[in-house]
């Protein structure tokens, strides 16, 4: 150790201006990659690692359609089915048509309409009226529209007032089979593992996938910003918004680059301010805010570098490492002052040289404990949350690195100078929390059992439920939209039903005996023979109605059964089935109840165009499998997801006896659910990780586990504090908030060990632990005090955002801060005092004294 000091003191101290030339190289280097930075704020970047939901979500999808469309909702200043509005949607729909993203718009002047007037099956061969044939009676179709169990509250709304514009964006079919194949790998690694060709593909993979959805998502956003400029336009003619999946990833990725701009510059701009307040001086302003842009700059390189893309959880990770930057510096600067303070002729060589023999050790160990913290995030299985742990890990091995290569390079390029005398209003606030050790011990360690017990208490308060809707400003476009969507047109989150053919029933008809023809024949009508002939010929050719599980009337009274359930569920919006397409067509048949050969006939003679709009969303192409669409109503303030799909699934599967293997539920409801439901475990496997690695940090580094325990006790308190505040005030965990314990742990430790490092120094000169404290609280506690504010201030810059999670992640881990900065101020020193921990200790000498 003592080679390596000498040998880092000969490079940045003695040859200062060559370590600055090495850093600037390695900085331009990094530069170099920044511009290729980037952003994902897709749905795949906010879900659990692994989900096998997510892989039967995307098959789903892939067999019966995405969910991924834009919701343009249009509330006209007159009639909506005036000639006048109708001709507005119109061209409204043909210049969203005319986008090169768009595969198809959907309006209400395109379905088709069988009751306005009511048509035969014959006449749909021939033609499919929609709004706009001339044979079509526009009163007619309103009542149709707003009264159909498959329209209302899809493409209108209740009143008739609003319609509902779905715009379907082009797939990639290369960027889904790279998805599948990169699926398929995953599985199979959870079960066994993989050849060397396999993982040799999924490397391959990755950034194959990452250049798609980068090019992808970067068409998407020029395409949403086309839609905007297209509605402006139309803006005139009534209320008109915006809503949908890839709305919202667009309008989070807009919410991404702003924070990371706002809360980079806004907190460069207060760190700027602060350190001119607090030192007086422009060199410490200058070498501090150097190192900080040197680590943001670097890291920022890194990422582009390496394709590692930034979510909306990493937003902040440019105002976190300004912060950490800003941490150590801080702490070098004060201990140089107060060197020099007390040394005001030493040399410039030995105040730097000293500060960092004395620093470098707490400072190492700080930053360790940090990226602990940081790496107790990789298990929490959270795809967005384990990369901003990667992220911060190696962020804070830059910012160390960064702090102790250019503050002492660059400090040996100016004169000491004159000593500056310390500000009197840091230290009677310091001076004021030792007399509490001293005189109210009592009093201290009763304030904090108080304030354990009402942590505890909001602990038990603490939830995971949370909507999506709140975590947006109501003056944003998602808001509202989201609130347009839910309370006129059937609700915004999808959860899908898929529901799978009973197996034994395939096997009994391998079995049985096959009726006849002529048998079947018998039973018919006379009135049906013509159709007979044509249905039995069709049953060569594989009809539908002949070789399906589920299109049949016994069957599809069972799917009208679910249906009717899922509709009378009081989170559930609009509900679409199979079940909905035959009650519209029912009126082909005059409104009488239908039999399997009328079906049969039905869907043979049905056009190809009705049959993909009101067949192929619900049923397989084989009749083999259904898919019921549900929407939930995201403002629901009562909404508990897992109690919902619970309900369901035990609905199913209970009272109406569908086997658990036969029924599954997926959806963004499903997956977003997943990663709710996560947060608990991963909060308490966090926590875990982070204390048991500090407690063996501790361990090592002072030898006694009655020291590395009352180290942990300040820490146990903050993030105890923080999380049961969370809960007294009913703010639910999140993938942001889940953050925030384990940071605190991290920064908070940060305040544990410097005070350590100095009491263990203090208490050996007369062996009294109340002297010790009042003079650690002198020298280290002003650095304590000056870095908790600092960060605390500087977490506030986040209230800007437009996202509320980050805004709840600033204003408590602020708080946080400042707990743990009173708590190693008061609890861990009386705590020293009270059991004199370090009485066997090896003795730690003063510097040597200044030449």
């Amino acid at each position: 150790m003592r080679t390596l000091v000498n040998w880092y003191e000969a490079l940045f101290v003695h040859r200062a201006r060559l370590a600055l030339l090495c850093a600037a190289v390695v900085i331009a280097f990094f530069a170099v990659f920044a511009p290729r930075f980037h952003l994902d704020a897709s749905g795949d970047s906010l879900l659990l690692e692994n989900d096998q939901d997510l892989r039967y979500y995307r098959s789903i999808r892939a067999r019966y359609g995405s969910d991924d469309y834009l919701v343009v909702t249009f509330s006209p200043n007159g009639d909506l089915f005036s000639a006048q509005t109708l001709k507005q949607v119109e061209a409204l729909r043909d210049e969203l048509s005319m986008l090169d993203g768009l595969a198809s718009i959907t309006t209400i002047l395109d379905v088709p309409l069988i009751s306005s007037p009511p048509v035969a099956l014959e006449d749909l061969q021939i033609e499919v009226p929609t709004l706009l044939s001339e044979r079509t009676d526009v009163e007619l179709a309103r009542r149709e529209l707003t009264s159909s169990s498959l329209y209302r509250q899809l493409l209108t709304s209740i009143d008739g007032t609003t319609t509902a514009l779905l715009a379907t964006f082009r797939r990639d079919p290369a960027y889904v089979q790279l998805l599948t194949e990169r699926d398929a790998l995953r599985e199979k690694q959870l079960t066994t593992d993989l050849t060397t060709a396999d993982k040799r593909r999924i490397a391959e993979l990755s950034p194959a996938i990452s250049d798609f959805r980068a090019r992808l998502t970067w068409r998407q956003q020029k395409d949403i910003a086309s839609v905007r400029e297209i509605l402006d336009r139309y803006r005139v003619y009534g209320d008109i918004q915006l809503g949908g999946i890839p709305m919202i990833v667009t309008d989070m990725l807009d919410f991404i680059r702003r924070d990371i701009v706002v809360f980079g510059a806004g907190i460069l701009v207060f760190l700027i301010a602060l350190l001119a307040v607090i030192f007086m001086r422009p060199r410490w302003v200058v070498l501090s805010i150097v190192c900080c842009l040197a680590s943001v700059v670097i890291m920022t390189g890194l990422l582009g570098l390496t394709d590692f893309p930034v979510t909306v959880v990493s937003a902040n990770f440019v105002a976190l490492l300004l912060i950490f930057s800003l941490s150590i510096t801080v702490h070098l600067i004060v201990r140089y002052r107060e060197l020099h303070e007390q040394n005001p002729d030493a040399e410039q060589a030995w105040l730097v040289s000293t500060t960092l023999r004395d620093k470098f050790l707490p400072c190492l160990f700080t930053a360790l404990t940090t990226m602990v913290a940081f790496a107790s995030l990789l298990v929490s299985g959270i795809r967005p949350v384990m990369d901003f742990g990667w992220m911060m890990v190696t962020g804070m091995v830059v910012v160390m690195v960064m702090a102790f290569t250019i503050f002492p390079a660059g400090l040996m390029l100016l004169k000491a100078g004159s000593p500056q005398h310390r500000r009197s209003m840091t230290a009677a606030f310091t001076a004021m929390l030792a007399g509490w050790i001293d005189r109210r011990q009592k009093t201290v360690a009763a304030a904090f059992l108080l304030v354990a017990a009402v942590s505890v208490y909001g602990l038990s308060l603490l939830t995971v439920e949370n909507r999506f809707i709140d975590n947006f400003k109501d003056t944003t476009e998602i808001y509202r939209g989201l609130v347009k969507i839910d309370q006129e047109l059937g609700g915004t989150t999808p959860l899908d039903i898929i529901i799978d053919a009973d197996p034994a029933h395939f096997q009994a008809a391998d079995i049985a005996d096959e009726p006849t023809e002529d048998e079947f024949a018998e039973e018919l009508d006379d009135e049906f023979a013509d159709e007979f002939d044509e249905f039995a010929e069709s049953v060569d050719d594989g009809d539908l109605g002949s070789t399906s599980y589920w299109y049949n009337t016994f069957q599809l009274r069972t799917i009208g059964q679910v249906h009717d359930y899922l509709d009378s569920l009081p989170e559930t919006g609009k509900v679409l089935s199979i079940a909905t397409t035959i009650d519209t067509l029912r009126t082909l048949n005059d409104n009488k109840e239908v039999d399997t050969f009328w079906l049969s006939i039905l869907y043979k003679k049905l056009p190809q165009s009705v049959k993909q709009a009101l067949f192929d969303p619900y049923l397989a192409v084989d009749g083999n499998q259904v898919r019921l669409s549900v929407r939930v109503f995201e403002s629901d303030k009562n909404l508990r997801r897992g109690e919902l799909l619970d309900r369901i699934r035990t609905h199913l599967t209970g009272e109406m006896g569908l086997a658990p293997e036969r029924v599954h539920l997926t959806g963004m409801l499903v997956l977003y659910n997943n990663v709710l439901q996560s947060l608990y475990e991963s909060q308490i496997m966090t926590l875990g990780f982070v204390f048991g690695v500090i407690l063996l940090m501790f361990l090592v580094m002072y030898r006694s586990l009655a020291v590395a325990i009352i180290a942990l006790v300040p820490n146990i308190l903050a993030a105890g504090a923080v999380l049961g505040l969370m809960g007294l005030l009913g703010i639910p965990l999140d993938i942001m908030t889940i953050t925030i314990a384990a940071i605190v742990i991290g920064i908070g430790v940060d305040d544990t060990i410097h005070y350590l490092h100095r009491f263990r120094i203090e208490v050996v000169i007369d062996h009294d632990y109340h002297s010790a404290a009042q003079r650690s609280h002198g020298s280290i506690g002003r650095a304590m005090y000056y870095t908790s504010i600092i960060i605390a201030v500087g977490f506030s810059i986040l209230v800007l955002s437009n996202f509320l999670p980050t805004i709840y992640f600033g204003i408590l881990t602020g708080f946080a801060m400042l707990f743990a900065m009173v708590a190693n101020l008061t609890i861990l020193p009386l705590l020293l005092i009270w059991f004199r921990p370090f009485g066997t200790l090896p003795v730690v000498s003063e510097p040597a004294e200044a030449p």
